[in-house]
């Protein structure tokens, strides 16, 4: 039976997956800097015997495993490769060896987890029909996205999967189980850069001056009810400011002040509505209080949306490889990945793999410099991306 097949493979192929995961652990790169990680990607693919490889978006490379009757039909799995600049703080053996450069966001895991589903299609090849295509990913951390550069590249041609498969790292959930959702689920992401101007001078002085630093606050908090007063409560939305420099003194008002912020939904046709909002409530508050401002909106990733029937089949899937009990409900997750481009495309399924563990104080979010995970998870994530592969090409 093939899934008793690839269940053992990837418990044989356990202590290398974990030893790639090490590797690229301790060699992180920048987002569109993976250089050295794809060349690591390129090599060990070939060292499977996989040798259909062809370079996408300069850092990034599609990789093909053909079954038998490879034209019959293609699906595709993603694995994204680039590291976040953090310092880590992780004492332990895999420790990244790149000053200020971590794997904060398991990106590592994913990596290793598609090497390790290649190795046991590549292994299984007989035993299914159709093409199963890699496609190992660059930049997902920045602004455009690797995801769009690898569409724009070709990625999902030559051949067009029918659909895509993509799992992300979960610290909320322990390790042993995975999480599905089914239609929406992650939200847009935009950036926003605001450089409010006045006229700065002395503190004790202020009738000689126009306050930026004023009419910043006035800003910000006038610009929430673009959320509680023009957003339905039934679309969630998101604004956040984490940056506001004026870098004046006690008392000197500076010239300007500079902010920067997110947005985030689950709408396209009130996401373009809120930057026109957010727009013009900045520039009303600035020109009345005497001043200016220049409002850049950023446009970042495109919501995510998991095709039901694609989403359903592979969490079908995931419950027969791992049982009922390890296979969760997700709920609405507003952070944002640029996975969501290639489900513009074609049809996708984004899910989770639980990398949590608190007997070992694996607790850390990503994004954070002691995050890391229980490293049995790669043999899950492994073998559930090979099975829900062939499971997926059973179907017309």
């Amino acid at each position: 039976m093939l899934k008793d097949k690839i269940r053992a493979l990837g418990q044989q192929n356990k202590s290398e997956t974990i030893g790639i995961r090490r590797h690229l652990h301790a060699h992180p790169e920048l987002s569109f800097q993976e250089f050295e990680t794809v060349a690591f990607v390129e090599e060990k693919l070939r060292s499977f015997g996989i040798d259909k490889i062809e370079k996408k978006a300069n850092t990034g490379l599609v990789a093909l495993i053909e079954g038998k009757n490879p034209g019959n039909k293609t699906v595709a799995l993603r694995g994204d490769m680039d590291a976040l600049p953090i310092i880590e703080q992780n004492e332990v053996s895999y420790k990244s060896t790149k000053p200020g450069i971590m794997h904060a966001c398991g990106h590592d895991v994913h990596t290793a987890s598609l090497l390790g589903a290649a190795k046991i299609l590549h292994e299984i090849r007989d035993g299914f029909e159709g093409t199963v295509k890699l496609i190992f990913q660059p930049g997902e951390e920045l602004i455009p996205g690797g995801a769009s550069l690898m569409i724009k590249d070709k990625a999902l041609e030559n051949p067009k999967p029918s659909g895509i498969i993509g799992q992300h790292v979960m610290p909320l959930i322990p390790v042993g189980k995975v999480g599905f959702r089914k239609g929406m689920y992650m939200a847009s992401a935009d950036e926003l850069y605001i450089t409010v101007k006045g006229k700065g001078g002395h503190g004790a002085m202020p009738e000689t001056l126009i306050d930026p630093v004023l009419i910043a606050s006035h800003m910000i908090v006038a610009l929430q009810q673009v959320i509680s007063r023009n957003a339905s409560p039934k679309i969630p939305s998101v604004l956040s400011f984490g940056r506001v420099e004026a870098l004046g003194a006690t008392n000197i008002i500076p010239n300007e002040v500079k902010i920067q912020g997110t947005f985030r939904t689950l709408n396209e046709e009130w996401r373009a509505k809120a930057h026109q909002h957010m727009v013009q409530i900045a520039k009303g508050i600035a020109e009345g209080m005497g001043g200016e401002v220049d409002f850049e909106v950023r446009k970042g990733y495109p919501f995510l949306k998991n095709a039901e029937e694609l989403t359903t089949r592979a969490q079908d899937a995931a419950v027969d490889y791992l049982g009922q009990e390890n296979v969760v409900d997700l709920d609405i997750w507003m952070a944002a990945e640029d996975f969501s481009y290639y489900t513009q495309e074609i049809d996708g399924c984004f899910y989770r793999l639980g990398t949590r563990n608190e007997a070992k104080g694996i607790i850390s979010g990503v994004h954070t410099p002691t995050f890391d995970i229980d490293e049995e998870a790669l043999e899950i994530g492994a073998g559930l991306m090979a099975y829900i592969a062939v499971n997926e090409l059973r179907y017309e």
